[in-house]
C-alpha cells in the first residue's frame, strides 16, 4: 500500500538551500513558492525542507539515507563538483554490505547515499 515517502528536514534559508541542492542535481518541485517551506525532486526522490529560522546547526539531528544505483558514478560527480564531503563520511564499503558516503547540508541535515553490493 505505501508507495513514496517525502522526508521533511528543517532549513534556516530557503534561498541557500535551494542553491545547495541545486548544486547535487535536485530541482524544485511543484508550481507554487509557498511561503517558509521548500521541495526538491531528482529522479525518484523529493525532499521537503521546512523553515526554522532559529535552528543550531550543530544540533541539528535530520538525517536521510538514499539509495542509488549508481553510487560510484554520484561520488565522482560530486568531487567533480568539489562539493564537501562529510569528514567521517567518504565512499566506503561497510560491513552490511553497503557502499556508501555521507554529506551535510547547509543545516547540517546528514545525507547518506547507499547501494546494495
Amino acid at each position: 500500500m505505501l508507495t513514496a515517502i517525502h522526508p521533511k528536514l528543517p532549513m534556516r534559508d530557503k534561498n541557500k538551500t535551494r542553491a545547495y541542492y541545486s548544486i547535487l542535481g535536485f530541482s524544485e518541485f511543484g508550481n507554487t513558492d509557498y511561503k517558509g517551506y521548500l521541495m526538491v525532486q531528482k529522479d525518484h526522490i523529493q525532499l521537503h525542507f521546512f523553515e526554522f529560522s532559529q535552528l543550531d546547526p550543530s544540533e541539528n539531528y535530520g538525517q536521510v539515507y538514499i539509495r542509488t544505483d549508481d553510487i560510484e558514478e554520484l561520488y565522482q560527480s560530486l568531487l567533480d563538483k568539489r562539493i564537501p564531503i562529510h569528514p567521517n563520511g567518504h565512499l566506503q564499503t561497510k560491513p552490511w554490505g553497503q557502499k556508501e558516503f555521507s554529506l551535510l547540508d547547509p543545516d547540517n541535515n546528514l545525507l547518506t547515499f547507499g547501494q546494495e553490493i
